[in-house]
């Protein structure tokens, strides 16, 4: 292990660069998650995403690709801030500095912190759903919210308040888990091997992207099945809202075990990406040990 490795690991760097890096990436692959979203939510037989992605463009015009982009931000700013935030957090406390890249350690961390930022973010995420997916319903279907914050309050108000707001909590927890499991605990991981097997530079940005690339392919196969659960539960409206086991028995039933990776490769191309764009983000804000003073890292 190197003496800057070493030095890396005992800087505290600031809380929110998770959060920060989760908008950066969230709002480059808007799009493809757009797409994604609506590729789950959508009845056979299903588009492709180039064909749902040329859908959205000739119905809704350039900007529709980027329809709920303010709930995508609010989602950013509570979900991935928490669970990064606290996986550092735990990382910097708890786990011994000589076992920061042992499974024993960082799994159980890890799953801990996404089951908190999968429960902060809940609100955030029904109404993200919601958002990406109204355009696409029929006209007397649509709630038509002005931005996120319209739509956390009129789920609030009209529709049971903070019972609804965390529609889908209970998938959207284990999806957390397994997100945050999948992510981050590969990315440590596959940066050290490649490192320490493969002798690649861990300040390079083709480590980076590397190690961030297969995280992206282990959390997308890992993730889909609540994925798709979760992108059902939250669409529907409150009065009619089904649970986890009642979706996944009818889906079984009528769609076959498939369901459960439906939109796996619109979700590849959003969380490839995605995964890949957040890390580098991660990197380059403690490379240049932004919003950090002097004295917390000399």
């Amino acid at each position: 292990m190197t003496q800057q490795g070493k030095l890396q690991r005992q800087i505290k760097y600031p809380w929110w660069y998770g959060g920060a890096a989760g908008i950066f990436a969230s709002v480059c692959t808007h799009p493809l998650d757009l797409a994604k979203v609506r590729l789950q939510a959508a009845s056979l037989p299903k588009p492709t995403l180039l064909k749902m992605l040329l859908n959205i463009v000739q119905n809704e015009g350039i900007l529709g690709l980027y329809s709920g982009l303010s709930a995508a931000i609010l989602r950013q700013c509570t979900y991935t801030t928490v669970r990064f935030g606290i996986y550092d957090l735990l990382k910097e406390k708890i786990i011994p500095q000589n076992q920061l890249t042992n499974m024993a350690y960082l799994l159980p961390s890890s799953m801990v912190s996404g089951a908190i930022g999968g429960l902060a973010g809940n609100f955030a995420d029904v109404v993200n759903i919601r958002m990406q997916n109204d355009s696409a319903l029929k006209s007397s279907l649509r709630r038509n919210y002005q931005n996120a914050f319209d739509g956390v309050w009129k789920i609030y108000k009209n529709e049971g308040g903070i019972k609804t707001l965390l529609t889908g909590w209970k998938p959207n927890m284990v999806r957390g888990v397994l997100m945050t499991a999948s992510q981050v605990v590969t990315y440590d991981i596959f940066k050290n091997y490649l490192v320490t097997e493969f002798q690649f530079n861990p300040s390079h940005n083709s480590t980076h992207f590397s190690a961030s690339l297969l995280a992206g392919l282990v959390a997308t196969t890992i993730c889909s099945p609540a994925d798709v659960i979760k992108t059902r539960i939250m669409n529907s409206s409150g009065n009619e809202t089904k649970s986890a086991i009642n979706i996944l028995t009818t889906a079984l039933r009528t769609e076959g075990p498939s369901f459960m990776f439906r939109g796996w490769l619109p979700s590849f191309a959003r969380l490839g990406p995605f995964t890949m764009l957040i890390f580098f983000a991660i990197e380059q804000l403690k490379k240049h040990k932004v919003g950090m003073k002097k004295e917390d890292y000399i």
